[in-house]
């Protein structure tokens, strides 16, 4: 099945994201108590819910997206192209760049979203934020009375997963076993938050969540066996 996919028609996306405040004391007191409950399961005995804000980009319900970067494949004869570009800044005004995108040009019941630990994350972080952002859900994020074969999603760790429930495997680690050129990365996940908020470093979150997003189309070709992008043959937009 995965073979019989049209590339054209399939939406790579990745999205950054960083605790709604910098600090947990610039929180109000009833976000405070709810992010202390919120995460009392996630934390270890000895680390306060403080100490822990560190990771509430993580929850929709206490962070924010700063970045969607997506990719799509072109065909030209038989020249491939993989156009790249990215929504940033205000989160309301992203996503409904993002929308707008998925109305005008992916909306169609052929068109998938693909995304590394998309179904997890990614896609419900995205439906998250647009209700609380007050914004309708598009058709390919409003999964309510869908059955599970009319989900247009597409996740390259759950298709590695090959049926295991319990198999976790990073976009860097599949990358690596598949032979996937690592690309220089002057960053990872856990630097976001800092990046962005003592450093004002957004183009750099822009660039590293464009990476990812390559590194997942890089993933779903090698799953198909085919040949990876070249260098050449990514265009950023």
């Amino acid at each position: 099945m995965l073979y019989k996919l049209n590339l054209e028609h399939i939406l790579f996306l990745d999205i950054e994201t960083v605790p709604q405040k910098q600090n947990f004391s610039d929180l109000d007191e009833s976000t405070q108590v709810l992010w202390e409950q919120k995460s009392q399961y996630q934390r270890k005995d000895e680390i306060t819910a403080e100490d822990f804000y560190e990771r509430a980009g993580i929850w929709a319900e206490f962070g924010k997206i700063l970045c969607i970067s997506v990719g799509y494949f072109t065909f030209k004869g038989d020249v491939r192209s993989f156009r790249v570009t990215s929504f940033s800044g205000d989160e309301k005004q992203l996503l409904k760049q993002f929308k707008q995108l998925l109305k005008e040009h992916f909306s169609q019941a052929k068109h998938l979203l693909c995304a590394h630990n998309g179904k997890e994350f990614d896609f419900p972080y995205i439906a998250r934020r647009m209700v609380i952002n007050g914004m309708n859900l598009p058709y390919k994020l409003d999964l309510f009375g869908k059955k599970p074969w009319e989900v247009p999603h597409l996740d390259t760790m759950e298709l590695w997963k090959f049926g295991d429930y319990k198999h976790y495997t990073s976009l860097k680690l599949l990358a690596h076993i598949l032979g996937i050129p690592s690309p220089k990365e002057d960053m990872d996940g856990s630097m976001v938050k800092d990046v962005f908020y003592e450093e004002n470093g957004l183009d750099r979150i822009i660039s590293y969540c464009e990476l990812d997003v390559v590194t997942t189309a890089q993933v779903f070709l090698r799953l198909r066996n085919e040949d990876l992008l070249l260098e050449k043959e990514i265009i950023k937009i």
